[in-house]
């Protein structure tokens, strides 16, 4: 082999490995944003869940009864300790059904993150001690329908 062929290999090689180089930073680039990401869904569905759990202890419990039963504003129990919680309930008017509104935060770095969700739950009437029960049993699986029906 000539000098000038060893000269060629040397820099084949020398740019094979600048471009291996490169394309391995890409690939852990994209696998720590893609755990990041991950990492973040995961704390918003959570407070999705807890989001909606407080709305359904407020239709459970009522919007007058549910500030005297429970805290409107705190932190949750284990293992949901990095969230905190506040739940508004705001008469508008009689007759009119309570402005119902629940947010939960999390830590996010130096800062916080946070999901909210707005209803209007009306007031509970007749028998406060009635159990209640749907008529039908509800079903909560998902179901998509069509135009024709």
């Amino acid at each position: 082999m000539t000098r000038r062929h060893r000269g060629v290999a040397l820099m084949d090689a020398i740019i094979g490995g600048v471009m291996l180089g490169v394309g391995l930073a890409v690939v852990v680039s994209l696998a720590s944003r893609s755990i990041a990401i991950q990492a973040q869904s995961q704390h918003l569905l959570t407070a999705a869940w807890l989001v909606d759990e407080l709305l359904a202890m407020v239709l459970v419990e009522g919007p007058q009864d549910y500030p005297k039963l429970y805290a409107t504003s705190g932190r949750f129990e284990f293992p949901f300790e990095d969230y905190e919680y506040e739940v508004h309930i705001e008469d508008i008017g009689l007759r009119q059904p309570y402005k119902v509104t629940a947010s939960v935060r999390w830590p996010h770095g130096d800062d916080f993150r946070q999901a909210q969700a707005q209803t209007y739950i009306a007031q509970r009437l007749g028998d406060p001690d009635q159990t209640r029960i749907p008529v039908e049993p509800i079903d909560r699986i998902a179901r998509h329908y069509d135009d024709k029906g």
